[in-house]
């Protein structure tokens, strides 16, 4: 496994990371075992993987929890957990997006206790609620890292202007965007600025949501209650134009003798500004084969090749 430095801080995190939004995600995902979830992040600990991401809404709090209880298996100096906040759930089931000091410091003190940390490596502000400055939510997050209780700041889902305006002090250290060989729009603002201000660039839904394992067919359907239903990525026309797209991509991985998925993943660890990448899944199995992600590395006429292929998409 290789590692890098977070930017910004003295993290050191696994290029491959772990996404957890079916460990416990109740909430996102339709008959989900708790139990080969923890084996998930058991397995990515044991080989290498060291950056867990997580979120509060995962699950209501259940992700953080299973987590946790992995965590307690290992020596946590060697690890780099990050979760996020701003989701505000209540017991009716309906979710707000808040982003106020006072409900964020309430949040990381509520991560913690799930995940029975002391402090929590990197904590992103999940979602902007549209009405909280930056300056009075961003401050609370950099207060939290003066007490010790989170080690380095983030953002996700966030538009340049946004970044901007929660930048502002340089208290982010990374943004946690869509990012993947069939959605490229983060290269046009988001990961520039980032380089440029020295930011890490984490891509979520690094294997377009599953679009990249390479097993949806032009008759898949998701289940009704999929959360993925709502990416346009699956949709109608566009649906079965990146079926097209990632057969050609299938051909290139058995070219570089590495399943689609990785393929995947190492062209995001080829991208300039890029630091690690987080897959999810829901068994050990798939944490074995993406690891290997990490070890792959292209050629400029390869690159150059896969541009060409997704660009025709």
């Amino acid at each position: 496994m290789k590692y890098t430095t977070l930017k910004k801080s003295n993290l050191e995190a696994s290029v491959i990371g772990l996404g957890t939004n079916a460990v416990g995600g109740h909430n996102l995902f339709q008959n989900l075992s708790e139990e080969n979830g923890k084996d998930f992040v058991r397995e990515a600990l044991n080989i290498g993987v060291n950056f867990i991401d997580t979120a509060d809404i995962y699950g209501l709090g259940r992700s953080e929890e299973l987590v946790g209880e992995v965590l307690k298996e290992f020596k946590r100096d060697d690890l780099l957990i990050a979760t996020k906040g701003a989701q505000h759930w209540s017991s009716d089931g309906s979710v707000k997006t808040d982003n106020r000091p006072e409900y964020l410091r309430q949040a990381v003190e509520k991560s913690l206790q799930r995940m029975q940390l002391d402090y929590v490596d990197l904590y992103y502000l999940h979602f902007p609620d549209q009405v909280t400055p930056f300056a009075e939510s961003i401050g609370e997050l950099a207060r939290l890292k003066e007490e010790g209780k989170i080690r380095a700041i983030g953002i996700s889902n966030v538009s340049l202007e946004q970044l901007k305006e929660a930048n502002i002090h340089d208290d982010i250290s990374v943004l946690q965007s869509p990012y993947n060989m069939l959605d490229r729009s983060a290269e046009a603002e988001l990961l520039p600025y980032c380089i440029e201000n020295n930011i890490s660039f984490i891509p979520y839904g690094p294997l377009a949501f599953g679009l990249l394992g390479g097993s949806f067919t032009k008759d898949s359907k998701l289940d009704t209650q999929d959360w993925r239903n709502s990416v346009p990525l699956f949709q109608g026309d566009q649906f079965q134009q990146i079926l097209k797209t990632v057969d050609k991509l299938k051909e290139m991985a058995t070219q570089k003798e590495t399943p689609l998925p990785n393929l995947a993943l190492a062209w995001l660890l080829a991208q300039k500004g890029v630091d690690s990448v987080i897959p999810g899944g829901k068994r050990k199995e798939r944490i074995r084969e993406n690891v290997q992600a990490s070890e792959i590395s292209f050629s400029k006429e390869e690159l150059n090749i896969i541009n060409d292929i997704l660009n025709n998409n």
